[in-house]
């Protein structure tokens, strides 16, 4: 690792708030969720099983370990109407697909979150890559996935429109399985020439969000600086360092890149500078506090690793409309130090979990 992993001591007062401010908003959440008036049902059933009342023993982050794992198997099937808190009755909700590539899909609800969590990276973004006021076009998966409907609001929160694609990746999977790669590169090829269609059509376009393997592809049509695109917003587990090198090195020429690992239960988490003289790592930071990633040991998840140490990639989101304590990801990574703009650990280079007992099909888009 190039980087040293040393926490600078002028850090650790601000460490320290952003762990009170945790345990806080924790405590917070908890009574929330857990609360009669405010709890949606499945969490009040699930407390009243448990012989023993959160609202009482869960004093700070730590303690939510007492609580044991999310199951993602939890959230396939219905009804949908048991994960709504019923602190937000009477407000429009939503239901997006998480994962569900297969089988039954995942779901979770939403009311406002993916526009929250949308606001809050914009604020990460700088103005001269992403002009405010400027159009977007989102080449991505569609859909039942709030991806679409998120980036949408970013664009108008940063007071412009966005355009969109089609692009279903359930049957980018079926093609992949039945090894039909002469489909997948047709299927592909149809959703780049929408997104040049698009770009054509309306110059005023200049920020995109987008893939890497989209990305790529994309790249091996138009010079994307020449096209009017000013930054890039990418987003998947394909971004390997020897990946980001290639996109700086091959692909970007000039235009602002703001890399991203998220899902729908978790919003977004944003990374730090990405420099050559370290190695060209990505490490992510969360969005504490309403969601939280940590490195943990994959035989004893409640144990955090060592900073620089391998692991499970564990997730924790902490809303008013969504609450998922210790949630197992599908992916894995390195736990780094904390940053001088987000004083909470981080996780570098993300990627499939190797040892994960069934195959997952990865880096459809």
């Amino acid at each position: 690792m190039a980087t040293s992993l040393t926490i600078p001591s002028s850090l650790e007062p601000r460490m320290a708030e952003a762990r009170a401010r945790l345990d806080a908003w924790t405590r917070e959440m908890i009574q929330w969720h857990f609360s009669p008036e405010t709890g949606a049902p499945f969490w009040l059933d699930y407390a009243a099983k448990l012989g023993w009342d959160p609202r009482k023993e869960i004093h700070n982050y730590e303690d939510l370990d007492k609580l044991g794992f999310f199951q993602d198997e939890w959230l396939r099937g219905g009804p949908v109407e048991r994960w709504i808190p019923r602190g937000l009755a009477g407000k429009p909700i939503y239901v997006f697909e998480t994962g569900g590539s297969t089988g039954v899909p995942k779901s979770r609800i939403s009311s406002e979150d993916f526009r929250v969590d949308y606001e809050h990276f914009s604020e990460t973004l700088p103005n001269e890559g992403f002009p405010k006021g400027s159009d977007w076009i989102h080449v991505g998966p569609s859909g039942p996935r709030r991806l679409r409907l998120a980036v949408e609001h970013l664009a108008q929160h940063r007071g412009g429109t966005c355009f969109s694609v089609d692009l279903d990746p359930r049957w980018v999977i079926k093609l992949i399985k039945r090894g039909a790669m002469a489909e997948v590169e047709a299927y592909k090829r149809h959703v780049i020439d929408q997104a040049l269609t698009i770009m054509k059509a309306h110059d005023s376009v200049q920020c995109m969000f987008t893939t890497p393997k989209l990305l790529e592809a994309l790249c091996e049509r138009i010079n994307l600086r020449k096209a009017g695109i000013k930054g890039i917003f990418c987003g998947g587990t394909e971004m390997t360092p020897q990946w980001v090198r290639f996109a700086h090195e091959e692909l970007l020429e000039g235009v602002a890149f703001a890399p991203t690992y998220g899902n729908t239960l978790m919003g977004l988490a944003v990374s730090r500078p990405v420099k050559a003289e370290d190695g060209w790592a990505i490490v992510y930071y969360p969005p504490s506090p309403r969601a939280m990633v940590e490195v943990v040991n994959p035989q004893k998840p409640t144990e955090v690793v060592g900073y620089g140490e391998t692991g499970r990639v564990r997730l924790t989101t902490l809303t008013r409309e969504f609450f998922v304590p210790r949630f197992l990801e599908r992916d894995e990574a390195e736990r780094d130090v904390p940053y001088e703009k987000y004083p909470w650990d981080g996780v570098r280079n993300v990627r499939p979990f190797q040892k994960l007992e069934k195959s997952v099909v990865e880096g459809v888009y």
